[in-house]
């Protein structure tokens, strides 16, 4: 059973008249307005001055507004309200919490790094006029003293016991090397400027474009090579060897916050650790069934490693493997009428993951666009085509287009009456936990053609149910990383490599992997309360829009908000 978690930042919300104009409402309005102003300000100046001053203050910053937010009173609010001061203390909480665990000397994870970040500022960056242009290369000049204050950190956690763990670290220079060009036009910092904006004028471009040149070739490349080199010659060679959170410096208490932050519950390792064990049980004897449906003569082991190595099952070429992704997301666009009363205006198209991250990148994610301009994207991972099998596509494209991620996140965000704290807050366990749902919706949509995309959905189940067991037991229970891998090669159909990336990634991204299944379990759990207290009345799409109408919140919130959705079903409101 999940369990709620009501500290001072996540207080119970009632409800009370729609909308009052109280003082609290006003002061809630004011300061959600001041701190978001205050991110964007933070936000534009990306990359920033993060010198030791310019993290204190920021930090000082943000308890000032926890502490005016946690002052509010909630009985002044509103429902919606309510809400709200809930998701802007989770937001600032978390700020806060980074900040005393020292989060900030370990800038990277396994897949991803500041330097990956620094990369989507050629996409990420307005640029339609020549103040965008020239603003664009003032980041640029920002690049190498970002960079050497990221080293200095990292060299602070080296001494300190803040370091990734060199078992995830093989390789990971080449997340750097691939950003260096050999001359500055062949650099992705250089593309704003092979196609610039018809509203530059020649002179402009030409002045401009060779700014960028210049900034390229004595600043941003030598500030790279400094950062390649700091990598192979310092940071993976000291790197820790440990690889549990539980070593960091008072890493019991981080990653107990860290589960508290992701899962939005109480719920420690130990009770979370019995829970996978419980739903990998359970998934277990479901993949059982399966394998007699596809009439294979064998165990499910047998069939796990018929699954990973024939031919069949996987795709010859990049486009093969997009385009299959591509036909599934449209059959899943065509199921989504019947299922949700509410679609998002802005479309998703299917591309591969950037070559540049794709060695050590999961196997696919969702890319929402940064302005309202551009569309959303489903990634699909093409590195290493003998490892991505089809049969879990299905899958993954519920999970990462619709009616996972591409739905759920743009409908938060097409909510114009919420404040933008509320529409781009990401709740892990609510949104993890609807993609997660959403490969279950696959079945009542017809997704789930043949006994291996079943099996493939019930892997990817598994999978999910493994993060809470080799999660925790790497953090806290002294799994190794190769108990971790064998014990998801046992029980799921992922491939040896994907296997390997995931649980890298877990072991650099504390309880990130715990939010998926817990919060798969919740929603589950209260649509089948739904279905058995409504009965006939019961409406699926009425559901869907119960779960989703709020924006992503806390579990116990989205509990609050259905038990309140079936009484208003039983009372004809």
């Amino acid at each position: 059973m999940i369990k709620k978690i009501i500290p001072l930042w996540l207080a119970s919300v009632s409800t009370l008249p729609v909308w009052a104009d109280t003082l609290a409402s006003q002061q809630l309005n004011t300061l959600t307005q001041q701190a978001w102003q205050y991110e964007q300000t933070l936000q534009e100046t990306v990359p920033a001055d993060i010198s030791p001053q310019a993290l204190k203050t920021q930090h000082q910053q943000f308890e000032q507004f926890l502490s005016q937010v946690n002052h509010i009173d909630p009985d002044g609010l509103n429902k919606e309200e309510k809400i709200t001061r809930l998701m802007q203390a989770y937001r600032l909480q978390n700020y806060v919490d980074e900040y005393r665990f020292e989060a900030y000397k370990v800038p990277i994870t396994s897949e991803y790094g500041f330097h990956s970040a620094l990369a989507s500022l050629p996409t990420s960056s307005r640029l339609k006029n020549r103040e965008d242009y020239q603003a664009y290369l003032d980041k640029l000049s920002r690049i190498s003293g970002y960079i050497d204050q990221q080293i200095a950190y990292m060299r602070q956690g080296i001494k300190e016991g803040y370091t990734q763990p060199k078992a995830v670290l093989s390789g990971y220079e080449k997340t750097v090397s691939a950003l260096i060009a050999s001359q500055a036009r062949d650099s992705l910092f250089y593309r704003p400027f092979i196609t610039p904006s018809a509203t530059l004028s020649p002179t402009d471009v030409s002045t401009l474009s060779a700014r960028a040149k210049t900034l390229i070739n004595e600043q941003v490349n030598p500030a790279l090579e400094r950062l390649y080199t700091f990598f192979v010659e310092q940071y993976i060679p000291q790197a820790r060897t440990s690889i549990a959170a539980k070593d960091w410096p008072n890493g019991e208490a981080y990653y107990q916050n860290r589960i508290a932050h992701y899962t939005t519950t109480s719920m420690n390792a130990r009770q979370i650790h019995e829970l996978g064990l419980r739903e990998v049980k359970r998934i277990r004897q479901a993949m059982k069934e399966v394998v007699k449906q596809a009439d294979f003569d064998g165990s499910v082991d047998d069939f796990i490693a018929f699954l990973r190595t024939d031919p069949q099952f996987y795709a010859t070429t990049a486009k093969e493997l997009l385009k299959e992704a591509s036909y599934i997301a449209k059959k899943a666009d065509a199921g989504l009428p019947a299922l949700f009363e509410t679609l998002p205006r802005i479309p998703y198209g299917v591309a591969p993951v950037p070559d540049n991250i794709a060695p050590k990148y999961t196997t696919g994610r969702y890319i929402h666009p940064a302005n309202p301009t551009e569309p959303a994207y489903y990634w699909v991972n093409t590195y290493a085509l003998d490892k991505r099998p089809l049969y879990a596509l299905p899958a993954l494209t519920l999970h990462e287009a619709v009616p996972g991620h591409h739905l759920q996140i743009s409908l938060a965000d097409e909510m114009d009456q919420l404040p933008n704290v509320r529409r781009d807050t990401y709740i892990s366990a609510f949104g993890e936990g609807w993609g997660l749902y959403s490969e279950y919706l696959g079945l009542e949509m017809g997704i789930y053609e043949t006994p291996y995309d079943d099996f493939g959905r019930l892997s990817y189940e598994m999978w999910r149910a493994c993060r809470l067991v080799v999660d925790t037991g790497m953090h806290m229970f002294g799994w190794s990383r190769q108990q971790a891998i064998d014990y998801m090669l046992k029980n799921t159909a992922l491939s040896e490599h994907n296997i390997t990336t995931e649980v890298d990634r877990y072991i650099s991204w504390p309880a990130q992997a715990l939010s998926y299944k817990i919060g798969e379990i919740k929603i589950r759990q209260l649509r089948e309360k739904a279905e058995q207290e409504l009965g006939e009345r019961f409406d699926i799409r009425q559901f869907h829009s119960a779960v989703l109408r709020h924006g992503s919140v806390p579990l116990f919130v989205l509990e609050d908000n259905i038990n309140q959705y079936i009484q208003a079903v039983k009372t004809g409101q």
